[in-house]
């Protein structure tokens, strides 16, 4: 593996009722809050009136930013950007999934920068300073609430960059399964597939000597695949909600990819996609991954043979390593599909006549972000990928 060093400053609280935990956390910070949140379901739920009876005991004067698209957008963030500086901000409080918490992070760079935060996220410049923030987060998904990292598209452009600095880790991050129960099936699905999607982008490298990395990788999608037929039969158990919870955050939260750094084209792919068609990332993913795989499988047939029977029990009797890998392809999507997730571009009514524009953004990406890690895709690699997937 190669030399790396690892830190991870996001103070995890993790359990029941540890929302109770909030006041207390604040107290390092000012008390001039921005609360973040999206279209509305935390009112519903009563987490909402939950979080705002525990700033009045922080004694926080709240300012609020809602409406959080799925896909955070640049407009939003501005929109947070110039509450912060007419109100003051010390502090912002994402309470929401992913989305909510991306866009908080782009805020609290951009607050606290004199340019165009599309400056930072467009990666022309890396952020050196944030405002505070934290995370009560309502979605097992990304595992944004202990990275640094952040999505946002600029829709006018169709550009959707991912970026992140080291001053854009939460400061402390709140994880109730209970505030996951009201998460709608086909969110929770999502969740699971986004999760299994980015452990699958951190174990494609090309990097020797990764036995224990791989075999947590491993680990983290038997449980996820164990786990998620049995939540969406019972999709308020606390034991199946709190293991996907869990799971979503140790699947990007920088431990399995310590001493290399993963594939990320797939991501970069959606990213395409969905800055074009603003359809769900996680969507995007099931129907791209399948088709990356089989795409790469010639890179380390060895590797990818050795994921692929660690996930399904497949009968290698006789089988050359590539039916072993492509049979093991087809059981992943076919996996994705029970849970209900799409495996197909038509399923959102996507067609062929805008994927030279979606493989000219994808490429342009990866050029400039470094990309492509385990195996380099051309613009006639990322078609082909695209194609498949119609």
């Amino acid at each position: 593996m190669k030399n790396f060093t690892y830190q991870n400053p996001t103070k995890l609280i993790f359990g029941e009722d540890q929302l109770s935990a909030l006041p207390e956390e604040l107290e390092d910070y000012g008390k001039n809050v921005l609360l973040v949140y999206g279209g509305g379901s935390i009112k519903k739920s009563g987490l909402y009136n939950r979080v705002l009876d525990m700033l009045d005991e922080a004694g926080a004067k709240v300012s609020e930013l809602a409406g959080v698209e799925p896909n955070p957008r640049l407009t939003t963030v501005k929109k947070g950007i110039e509450i912060c500086r007419n109100d003051g901000i010390e502090f912002l409080l994402a309470v929401g999934g992913g989305s909510v918490i991306d866009c908080t992070k782009a805020i609290a760079a951009g607050a606290e920068y004199a340019g165009d935060v599309w400056d930072i996220i467009s990666k022309k410049v890396t952020a050196t300073e944030a405002l505070p923030f934290g995370t009560v987060l309502t979605l097992a998904a990304t595992g944004s609430e202990m990275n640094p990292d952040s999505v946002i598209t600029n829709w006018e452009t169709n550009e959707k960059y991912v970026w992140g600095s080291t001053v854009t880790h939460p400061k402390f991050s709140i994880l109730d399964p209970i505030n996951t129960f009201s998460v709608p099936r086909d969110q929770t699905v999502y969740g699971m597939v986004d999760m299994m999607s980015h452990v699958f982008e951190q174990y494609f490298h090309n990097v020797k000597n990764t036995k224990l990395q791989d075999r947590m990788c491993y680990s983290v999608l038997q449980t996820v695949i164990e786990t998620a037929p049995k939540l969406l039969e019972n999709l308020e158990s606390y034991e199946y909600r709190e293991t996907i919870l869990y799971s979503g955050t140790m699947a990007l939260n920088g431990t399995l990819q310590m001493g290399y750094f993963g594939d990320w084209a797939s991501h970069t792919i959606e990213h395409a996609v969905s800055a074009v068609y603003d359809i769900p990332h996680a969507g995007g993913l099931a129907i791209l991954f399948p088709n990356w795989m089989r795409h790469t499988a010639d890179q380390d047939i060895e590797r990818m043979k050795r994921l692929m029977t660690s996930m399904f029990k497949i009968s290698t009797e006789g089988k050359s390593d590539k039916e072993i890998v492509f049979e093991g392809i087809d059981m992943l999507s076919a996996f994705w599909s029970s849970l209900g997730a799409p495996s197909r571009l038509a399923d959102y009514n996507i067609g062929s006549d805008r994927l030279e524009e979606i493989a000219e953004i994808a490429v342009r990406e990866m050029q400039y972000g470094g990309f492509g890690n385990y195996k380099k895709l051309t613009k006639e690699d990322v078609l082909s990928i695209l194609q498949a997937s119609l």
